[in-house]
């Protein structure tokens, strides 16, 4: 538990450093030539902020295995695993809206034991240890009590592929809009979930996402007091995470 707690605090520390970084480029001029876009300085910094907490992992933690969103596997001996989205919302960063995060999780022994999001535009700091609680800037947060369906905001996203493929989620959200009380596309899986452990969202679920995506948001949700579902699919994860009021209503609608 103790190490655990140590390498809660390393990751915190450094999602901070990297999300200093990230917010001074997107506001500050981008300087680039007429090849480039908002989507290249995207994955400049995507592949910068990871090498630089690859880096540190490495560092501090030899051995350690890691799974990243830019550069994939990294084998090691140990039985702990990183799980890393250097910019989980990344279409957001490019166009300014402040609704992106580093995400980090923990796993040992392949459970999750650690969470972390660092949203730096948001200034919010997310972060749970299995059988300690969630905390947002260091306050305990907890999921809301909205137990009717006809009042609950929910989030859910689209797969990239939404227009060629008709496993796309639109169903689902036909099914639910008349149904329930708003829902909400934010734009960031992580930080989605992040909101349904703070009680902001009473819901959220998605299809075709990667464990980068989701990691450290679903032990946020099941250390604040929700449900989560993760359940592996031909093309990702179908991932649900609610209130413990609301879950299996969501569970029977929301069928795969």
């Amino acid at each position: 538990m103790k190490e655990w707690k140590n390498m809660l605090s390393s990751a915190k520390s450094w999602a901070k450093e990297a999300g200093e970084l990230q917010v001074k480029r997107v506001e500050g001029p981008m300087e680039m030539d007429s090849k480039s876009s908002p989507i290249d300085l995207v994955t400049e910094l995507d592949v910068w902020t990871e090498k630089f907490l690859t880096g540190k992992i490495q560092e501090n933690y030899p051995g350690h295995v890691m799974r990243t969103e830019e550069s994939g596997f990294h084998e090691g001996d140990s039985d702990y695993e990183w799980v890393i989205d250097p910019i989980d919302g990344t279409v957001n960063y490019a166009r300014g809206i402040p609704f992106f995060c580093i995400s980090i999780g923990i796993r040992y022994k392949g459970e999750t034991v650690a969470g972390l999001l660092h949203a730096p535009k948001l200034k919010e700091t997310y972060e749970a240890i299995k059988g300690e609680g969630a905390y947002l800037n260091g306050h305990p947060i907890q999921v809301s009590e909205t137990s009717q369906l006809n009042k609950a905001v929910i989030g859910t996203g689209f797969p990239y592929d939404k227009g060629t493929d008709e496993d796309n989620n639109l169903a689902y959200v036909q099914e639910l809009v008349p149904r329930i009380g708003g829902i909400r596309r934010l734009g960031s899986a992580a930080l989605d979930l992040a909101q349904v452990a703070c009680g902001r969202m009473d819901a959220y679920w998605e299809i075709k996402l990667n464990a980068w995506d989701v990691e450290a948001g679903l032990i946020l949700v099941e250390e604040a007091g929700g449900k989560t579902i993760v359940r592996e699919e031909e093309k990702g994860l179908y991932v649900l995470g609610a209130n413990p009021y609301l879950f299996n209503t969501l569970k029977e609608l929301i069928k795969r």
